[in-house]
C-alpha cells in the first residue's frame, strides 16, 4: 500500500456543513473510492483554524488513484463541496501533498 497525505482548506464559517455532507457521504462515492483501491482514508479538521483539513489514504496504485479524478460521481461530489472550500478550476478541492517522514507499524 502506498500511504498518502495531503491538506484541504474550508472557507471560513463553513466546517460545520462539511461536517454534515460527510456524514455519511454518498454510498455511490464510497464504492468509487474502494473500486480503485483506496482503504483507511481519513480526513481531520484543524479546530484551531476551522479551516485546514488534513487527509490520509492507503491506495494501490497512483494510477488508480488518480482516475477517480475522472470519474461522473467524483465529478459531482467536487460540485457538492465546492461552496465549502478552495478549489481548482475543475472544482476539484485545492491540495498541498505532504511528504512522509516518518512512520512505525
Amino acid at each position: 500500500m502506498i500511504r498518502k497525505s495531503f491538506l484541504m482548506t474550508l472557507k471560513p464559517g463553513t466546517w460545520i456543513e462539511y461536517e454534515k455532507r460527510h456524514n455519511p457521504i454518498w454510498p455511490e462515492l464510497q464504492e468509487v473510492l474502494k473500486s480503485h483501491g483506496v482503504h483507511n482514508y481519513s480526513i481531520f479538521l484543524d479546530r484551531g483554524s476551522n479551516r485546514r483539513l488534513f487527509a490520509y489514504a492507503e491506495i494501490e496504485s497512483e494510477e488508480l488513484w488518480q482516475r477517480i479524478a475522472s470519474n461522473e460521481t467524483c465529478r459531482r461530489w467536487w460540485s457538492h463541496m465546492k461552496d465549502l472550500m478552495l478549489t481548482n478550476d475543475d472544482d476539484s478541492p485545492v491540495t498541498t501533498e505532504l511528504n512522509e517522514v516518518f512512520h512505525i507499524d
